[in-house]
């Protein structure tokens, strides 16, 4: 667990950002502000053979920019280009980002650029990755890892969704973001409460559940507490440098 704040980072935090370790082989899921560091502190930052964004939101990518410095011109790189799984229109806004300072290639210079289809399946050495979209304020994917026997699926951000339990059916991690204490006030959903957290987990039938996206301003207990009641499983809330072996 590299981030694990919501868009504002917490006291010496990160924002998402997951690295994901099957024998040698690195995934490193999402980006986001602040990721690149705790990667650095994890591993060499060249030994991570492929990044997957799951979606556009500044705190799931922004550190997409440092990691592609570093890759360029630090001395510990080694030359090689991690290829980089961007959702549909991510080779574009990348260009857009870094061209505000005239240079829209960073980032495609850096890494292998790839934007995925949600329909399909990556074949990363021993993993599989699959996707499924769910529901949030742009278009965003969950993602599932499988790999020698076990699964973990990250629902990414998204409000209440079927989708996103037909997905992670039995799967043995399940991370969800609890980014808001009250359901938005509005019609439009993009994230979960705690409490919704545990009941799509139960659901989804997960054999254990992570509460993450979710800022250290709110009280650990109180998810805690809502989350394994909607639950009636084991829940974890998200703390940078933590592992789950899955």
């Amino acid at each position: 667990m590299l981030g694990k704040s919501p868009a504002w980072q917490d006291a010496g935090g990160a924002c998402s950002s997951y690295l994901i370790e099957e024998g040698d082989r690195r995934l490193l899921l999402d980006c986001g502000n602040g990721a690149f560091g705790k990667l650095r502190e994890a591993c060499a930052f060249a030994a991570v053979e492929a990044v997957v964004i799951s979606h556009l939101h500044a705190d799931h990518f922004f550190d997409l920019v440092p990691y592609a410095y570093a890759l360029a011109y630090s001395p510990a790189a080694t030359g090689a280009r991690p290829v980089l799984h961007a959702p549909p229109g991510g080779r574009e806004a990348f260009r857009r980002i870094t061209g505000t300072w005239d240079d829209e290639q960073l980032i495609e210079r850096a890494f292998d650029v790839r934007e995925y289809d949600a329909s399909s399946e990556l074949e990363l050495g021993p993993l599989q990755v699959r996707f499924h979209e769910v529901p949030h304020f742009i278009r965003t994917h969950a993602v599932q890892v499988r790999g020698a026997g076990a699964s973990f699926t990250y629902g990414a951000d998204c409000g209440p969704n079927d989708a996103i339990v037909a997905f992670a059916q039995g799967t043995d991690l399940l991370m969800l973001e609890a980014a808001i204490q009250q359901p938005e006030r509005d019609d439009v959903r993009g994230h979960l409460t705690p409490a919704e957290a545990g009941a799509h987990a139960r659901r989804a039938g997960a054999r254990r559940l992570v509460l993450s996206h979710i800022s250290a301003d709110v009280d650990a207990g109180w998810a805690h507490a809502e989350a394994a009641e909607a639950f009636g499983g084991p829940v974890e809330i998200a703390r940078e440098g933590s592992i789950y072996e899955v």
